[in-house]
């Protein structure tokens, strides 16, 4: 289970090869933002996140799957106390 966000921070939750690029389960950033503006915040924490996982992963807002979005200023606003996951595509053998 993730650690609670402090007070103005949202939780990020990481799963898959998403854990494995950040080498974490969970982060927390500042909110209320839009998650455009939180995909730039991972690219800068995590360089090259954009590409390797946010391109094709899907993304819920607490339990709720989203819209990923075209550029920083578009999404759906985080607001704090959110919890964000990203799951990146999983595949079967």
């Amino acid at each position: 289970m993730a650690a609670a966000a402090a007070t103005g921070q949202c939780t990020v939750l990481y799963f898959a090869g998403a854990s494995s690029y950040t080498g974490m389960e969970s982060e927390a950033f500042p909110a209320p933002m839009p998650l455009g503006q939180l995909f730039a915040a991972l690219e800068s924490r995590h360089p090259g996140i954009g590409a390797r996982i946010l391109d094709s992963c899907l993304v819920t807002v607490n339990l709720d799957y989203v819209d990923v979005p075209k550029n920083d200023d578009e999404g759906v606003m985080i607001q704090a106390a959110d919890e964000v996951a990203l799951i990146p595509p999983v595949s079967a053998g």
